[in-house]
């Protein structure tokens, strides 16, 4: 089945793919079953990757520090989480009770990007989040367990904040970590 906007895409992303040398390399990608992107970003403007790389930054130092004043740089007064997690207030109160109540329950909690990637507007980071579950999560007191599990955010930036995020955390690593699961 023909799709036009596939061809339109098609076109551009051939120029882009013969313009890096890889023709080759499009003539056997050219299939029309491929998935056409609602969404397709393909080129940065400086100015924006430094806006975007910068609230990016700033969200995640608040995640690993739980400084509030990080966040409330980093995130837009309309910002909303898109998959934000039953009960969790939204917007900015919501962020800053998760963070908070996190590190109750893992007081040296850290969380490092692995790897970061900036595209138009859109950020997308692979956090790393350690620690030692020292205090209280639900009804279970943590007895010094080691806390160390992957999460994945895809930020998107207005004006030098995020106006949007969608996060997906391994929550079964963390929650057998945690002991709410048994293993």
């Amino acid at each position: 089945m023909k799709n036009s906007s596939f061809s339109v895409m098609a076109g551009t992303l051939a120029v882009v793919v013969a313009g890096l040398g890889g023709a080759s390399v499009w003539a056997q990608a050219a299939d029309e079953s491929l998935p056409v992107p609602h969404h397709l970003e393909l080129a940065n403007d400086k100015m924006m990757v430094k806006s975007v790389e910068l609230a990016s930054l700033r969200y995640a130092a608040f995640w690993n520090t739980g400084d509030e004043a990080l966040a409330k740089l980093a995130l837009g007064d309309d910002f909303v989480d898109r998959t934000l997690p039953i009960g969790r207030a939204p917007g900015l109160e919501g962020a800053l009770a998760a963070s908070k109540n996190f590190r109750a329950a893992v007081p040296d909690l850290t969380a490092e990007i692995d790897d970061m990637t900036v595209v138009g507007d859109k950020a997308l980071l692979h956090l790393h989040f350690q620690g030692h579950f020292t205090g209280k999560f639900r009804d279970i007191q943590g007895g010094g367990q080691k806390i160390d599990f992957q999460a994945f955010d895809l930020y998107r930036v207005k004006d030098g904040k995020i106006v949007e995020n969608w996060h997906l955390e391994d929550n079964l690593t963390l929650l057998k970590q945690l002991g709410a699961i048994k293993q």
